[in-house]
């Protein structure tokens, strides 16, 4: 193992490591980076709502919260499983290879609905596709039961950091989105976990998310970053969206304190300019989320994907590099 991957982080290294020089910053991330990865290859992932709306949780940055009366969206119930197959074939012939399904629960129930679940990730790992799911709180049997039908990964964030997160959440603790997470660990099903910046924590409480993750054994093997989209009618509704260098911050110091996890450059990303995600994907991301919307939220349009993709070169698209002359 190399030696510059480590489990004994502090909140003040992160802090260290998130405020020096930007350039410095930028530059040792990617060094990291190209060290652990194929600096030429970037993920596409794809990411649907399997089922929207009516969350009994009150995260104040999320749409789907049942506390937020005022926001305007649609309760869905449970999408059919053909019609979620169908829409992961389309993501898989657009270029995306992951595909991920988001369903708006405090937890997930034995029943009809967790059946359907489970068809939808044999079909979509059929496919050929690595599937992830977030269907919040989980017990060890369900678990054991998404390994069954080959799950690859998942989605759990912690969101903010343990000092931050009673200002963001009061339905579900800290130690709860711990207890999943070691849940799903031990059924040897891949992590993905990350946060939201821009929701009014501090710079240490992003270390201290970070910190956190840093400290597991082993790092999730997915961490996705994310800048806050306020939406009217939530309580983040009047936060300012952030600067997109704090985004590169955020990214480079994911990637140097998590040397070998996909970096995944997640919401916000349709407020930044090409430039600015060419510096996050420099800074160590290797995946973004390919398609409109974010389960709720907006997201780069495909054809806006395609131009940047063009803008890097054709090349970094299907993960292949260009031999130089």
């Amino acid at each position: 193992m190399s030696a510059d991957i480590r489990h004994d982080w502090s909140v003040d290294n992160i802090v260290a490591v998130h405020n020096q020089p930007l350039l410095a910053l930028v530059g040792r991330a990617n060094a990291v980076h190209r060290q652990h990865h194929d600096p030429n290859h970037v993920q596409k992932a794809s990411l649907l709502s399997i089922k929207t709306g009516g969350c009994p949780e009150d995260c104040a940055y999320c749409p789907q919260s049942a506390h937020h009366r005022d926001v305007a969206l649609t309760k869905d119930r449970l999408m059919n499983p053909d019609s979620v197959l169908t829409l992961a074939k389309r993501a898989r012939d657009a270029g995306a290879d992951r595909f991920c399904m988001g369903a708006a629960w405090r937890q997930v129930r034995d029943g009809k609905e967790f059946d359907a679940v489970l068809t939808m990730v044999r079909g979509v790992r059929a496919l050929g596709m690595e599937a992830c799911v977030t269907l919040g709180m989980l017990q060890p049997h369900q678990a054991e039961q998404l390994a069954q039908a080959g799950l690859t990964a998942y989605n759990h964030n912690l969101d903010t950091s343990p000092e931050f997160y009673g200002d963001i959440i009061s339905t579900r603790t800290y130690e709860d989105r711990l207890d999943t997470l070691a849940t799903v660990r031990a059924y040897n099903i891949e992590l993905c976990c990350g946060g939201i910046i821009g929701m009014g924590e501090t710079v240490r409480d992003r270390a201290s998310m970070l910190h956190v993750l840093a400290n597991m054994t082993p790092h999730p093997e997915s961490v996705p970053i994310n800048a806050l989209v306020p939406v009217a009618g939530t309580p983040l509704a009047n936060r300012p969206r952030i600067d997109p260098l704090e985004l590169v911050r955020m990214v480079a110091t994911a990637r140097i304190v998590m040397p070998t996890s996909m970096v995944r450059l997640s919401a916000g990303r349709s407020a930044l300019n090409r430039e600015a995600q060419i510096l996050c994907l420099m800074a160590g991301a290797n995946s973004v989320f390919y398609g409109d919307t974010l389960l709720t939220t907006p997201n780069a349009g495909p054809s806006a994907d395609d131009d940047l993709f063009n803008a890097i070169g054709p090349w970094v698209e299907q993960g292949q590099a260009v031999a130089a002359e």
